[in-house]
């Protein structure tokens, strides 16, 4: 498979926010995959390039699917944020670390503590094997495992192997996470009347696991700051994400699912990368850090304007 395409060739724009399509456009360029980006406090898509390769299909999460297995081993008691597990002979990881590095060895024996049927109840949580969208057409709902893969659920929970997800279904995700619990619908308003009648709907909320969220943004923030995803580092502005890597069907799948601004979160951006050996996780954090540089530049320079030419002022001259 080609590592380039012209990924928004056949998308329909229509209600997309320009500013922000017009980042993520950017920032993929040639590459083949899609972005999608979602406001967390409301569940809004917000703009969806390459929409038929992120409504359609559904892939496997690779890595990006280990911050369930994080949130599910700390809600069981399984594991603090302080413990510590051996990963090589004389190396051992909490996990914020493990999350950082997206350590496989760590994950996997989270995996068997946690059990295959544990597993699955927390990825049904967090809306696994479901819709994310509400009528959104063409949406896949993809696919959670019935029973796990015949390695054992260790690779299950470290790749995400016999998992099948969306990139609408990540960005649900990492929107409850980034809002502190709250799991939205997410609309996608095409038309003015759609988005003047827009209002949040929530799908569920997550009390029972939000308290352990802290914990998992930790690592997410780690990953940004000095792991695999480090490329979408940005001085300015705090991310946090997780990557994900690994091969499909004869490609090589690249993810990184993420969002920006602890206080305030105003963005969820996903990556989907597919093709050849330049797709993988480090590369899709890479593009998801320019749209959120670029969104934030867009936004201090909208700034400024506004306070050269207030609304009120009739305007520039």
């Amino acid at each position: 498979m080609s590592s380039y395409a012209r990924s928004p060739y056949d998308d329909d724009a229509a209600g997309d926010d320009p500013a922000v399509r017009a980042a993520a456009i950017a920032a993929l360029g040639r590459w083949n995959g899609s972005v999608v980006v979602v406001e967390p406090t409301t569940g809004r898509v917000l703009s969806i390039v390459n929409q038929k390769l992120a409504l359609e299909s559904a892939f496997t999460p690779c890595s990006t699917f280990k911050p369930v297995v994080a949130v599910g081993a700390l809600k069981e008691g399984l594991v603090t944020p302080e413990t510590e597990i051996r990963v090589a002979r004389r190396k051992r990881m909490d996990l914020a670390e493990a999350l950082a590095h997206s350590n496989n060895v760590f994950f996997s024996k989270l995996g068997q503590m946690l059990g295959f049927e544990r597993v699955e109840h927390y990825a049904h949580e967090f809306g696994l094997g479901e819709k994310a969208g509400l009528d959104i057409p063409d949406e896949s709902p993809g696919k959670f495992p019935s029973a796990p893969p015949k390695e054992g659920v260790g690779i299950l929970s470290s790749f995400g192997t016999d998992i099948e997800v969306t990139p609408l279904q990540m960005a649900a995700i990492l929107s409850a996470i980034a809002n502190g619990g709250t799991m939205y619908y997410l609309q996608y308003p095409r038309t003015p009347a759609e988005s003047e009648a827009f209002k949040p709907v929530v799908r569920r909320h997550l009390e029972n696991l939000s308290e352990y969220f802290p914990y998992v943004k930790r690592g997410l923030a780690e990953a940004v700051i000095y792991g695999t995803a480090r490329l979408a580092y940005d001085p300015e502005e705090q991310i946090f994400g997780k990557t994900g890597t690994c091969s499909e069907d004869g490609a090589r799948l690249g993810w990184f699912v993420s969002y920006a601004n602890a206080q305030q979160p105003k963005y969820v951006v996903v990556v989907l990368l597919r093709g050849g050996k330049p797709m993988y996780g480090p590369h899709a954090a890479g593009i998801a850090g320019k749209i959120y540089r670029d969104l934030r530049l867009h936004q201090q320079e909208a700034a400024r304007t506004e306070e050269s030419y207030p609304a009120n002022s009739g305007g520039r001259p």
